[in-house]
């Protein structure tokens, strides 16, 4: 590595410590001609798939536009910061996964209303009504029936009036 300051082409390195996540090594290193020290991080270079958009236009992938959807799907919900990252990393890690260098964004969508199922249902619904395109409320009332349907046994509340009622008495309009 060429140094810094005098850009000598041999530096040595003379201490290397891994990260606190293990993803980064920090090497301390010393020119060999001027004897000035400089610190470089390394970490892995993984190359993420192209996105296919939807009208044939490549894309490089963008996890700020991933979080940007995740925010827009959870805006107002109480979902905290820290599970919103875990998705967003989750997805990232589902495209690593895939071994093709171009992904369509449809199979992008579908991690993401993945993720989004588990953390949120009305963020996943959010989602899916864009993302489906819904066109009425007939649309939104079979996502939700099928949504419903395939978690009976979770611990989410019932998003149409089913089952107990969550809001005590007192609270209630009447």
């Amino acid at each position: 590595m060429h140094c810094l300051f005098c850009q000598h082409v041999d530096t040595r390195v003379i201490d290397s410590r891994v990260s606190d996540d293990g993803a980064t090594i920090r090497r301390r290193r010393v020119c060999e001609a001027c004897g000035e020290r400089f610190s470089t991080l390394e970490t892995i270079e993984l190359k993420l798939p192209v996105i296919i958009k939807s009208d044939g236009r490549r894309e490089a992938f963008d996890a700020r536009k991933l979080r940007a959807g995740f925010d827009r799907a959870l805006q107002k919900r109480p979902v905290a910061e820290e599970q919103i990252e875990a998705a967003v990393r989750a997805v990232v890690h589902q495209l690593r996964r895939t071994t093709e260098r171009e992904l369509s964004s449809i199979r992008v969508g579908e991690f993401v209303m993945g993720e989004l199922r588990k953390l949120d249902h009305v963020g996943y619904v959010r989602f899916a009504s864009v993302y489906r395109a819904f066109q009425d409320v007939a649309d939104f009332r079979d996502e939700l029936d099928r949504l419903e349907s395939d978690n009976s046994g979770d611990e989410q509340l019932p998003l149409l009036g089913g089952g107990d009622d969550p809001l005590p008495s007192a609270t209630r309009k009447r």
